[in-house]
């Protein structure tokens, strides 16, 4: 049996109220909240990412909230860093780590541990972004579904950044990306993960969430904010902060690509897109406790399953 304080992992697409139940169980309960967003670790990046207001952070501070500034490269590897130090350090104040967010990727470095990437050199790095540009993303990714299936299956074929990655790990040792991804470090857990996973069974409510949401942010600005980012000679499309769900439609928009009419349509498709693959990472998730976050007493079910787990004992 094991005697390892617990954390929770707070887990469900996005627009399924993660940070307004993590903000009612830190008033009742001894928690204390690490943000699982890859977003919101982005100073400046509030309206578009959901960001708790400085309101809700006041009532229910978030660590890993605004940590980098825009140009900055958050990784998977860095946050696993970044989040077990910050568990580490709640514990030891006598507190349950919340880890709340829809990064799914973050949470499964967590959990499982990250594969080491090798790196090709810079000379086939070169040469694969001179191709990249050439010859263009779609080609490319039939170039890697040659020598990686399986990794073509996961990677868009508008994403050249995946598949430049993926070809570079094959350039430098001929063994396939997903090889590397079934090869991953195993190191045993500080802490005993207690998983909570706001699911949606009723897609077309999800939906309709998802649009009301969009809607609203637009309305309190969110045009404005990618405008402040746009102009900034620092920044491009490129960068991973720029290249999230909703900063990238209106991106476009402002670059001369898309109407704003259009660019919101495609936030608000890109943002459903982004759930359904949220869902899918959770129906395979080991050991996950399923609350229905349509559900009008949501969070009265969350407290009642957490109540027949560890976590009980700590609160």
């Amino acid at each position: 049996m094991t005697t390892k304080a617990p954390a929770l992992f707070l887990m469900g697409p996005t627009a399924t109220g993660k940070t307004k139940l993590a903000i009612e169980m830190v008033q009742r309960y001894p928690f204390e909240i690490v943000s699982v967003d890859s977003t919101m670790v982005y100073k400046g990046m509030d309206i578009g990412s959901a960001k708790p207001s400085a309101a809700e952070l006041a009532q229910a501070p978030h660590r890993l909230i605004n940590i980098c500034e825009l140009d900055d490269i958050y990784s998977a590897g860095r946050f696993c860093e970044d989040a077990l130090q910050a568990i580490q350090e709640i514990q030891l104040a006598g507190k349950i780590p919340l880890l709340v967010g829809g990064t799914m990727l973050y949470y499964r470095s967590l959990e499982f541990g990250l594969a080491e990437m090798p790196q090709a050199d810079a000379e086939t790095k070169q040469r694969l972004q001179q191709e990249m540009a050439q010859l263009g993303s779609v080609l490319m990714h039939r170039r890697l579904a040659e020598v990686d299936a399986e990794s073509a299956k996961r990677i868009h074929p508008n994403d050249p950044q995946r598949i430049s990655r993926a070809l570079e790990v094959y350039a430098a040792t001929g063994i396939p990306l997903a090889e590397y991804h079934q090869l991953q470090k195993h190191t045993e857990l500080p802490f005993q993960p207690v998983k909570l996973g706001l699911m949606c069974h009723q897609r077309a409510e999800l939906h309709q969430r998802i649009e009301l949401r969009f809607q609203q942010m637009m309305a309190a600005g969110f045009l404005d904010e990618v405008k402040s980012f746009f102009d900034n000679s620092r920044f491009h499309g490129g960068l991973p902060a720029m290249r999230s769900v909703g900063y990238r439609q209106l991106c476009q928009h402002l670059a001369g690509e898309t109407s704003i009419q259009e660019a919101v349509a495609k936030g608000i498709i890109a943002t459903r897109q982004l759930a359904k693959r949220q869902m899918t990472w959770l129906r395979s998730w080991p050991d996950l406790i399923c609350v229905d976050a349509m559900s009008e007493d949501y969070a009265v079910q969350a407290i009642k399953l957490l109540n027949q787990t560890p976590i009980a004992d700590y609160w």
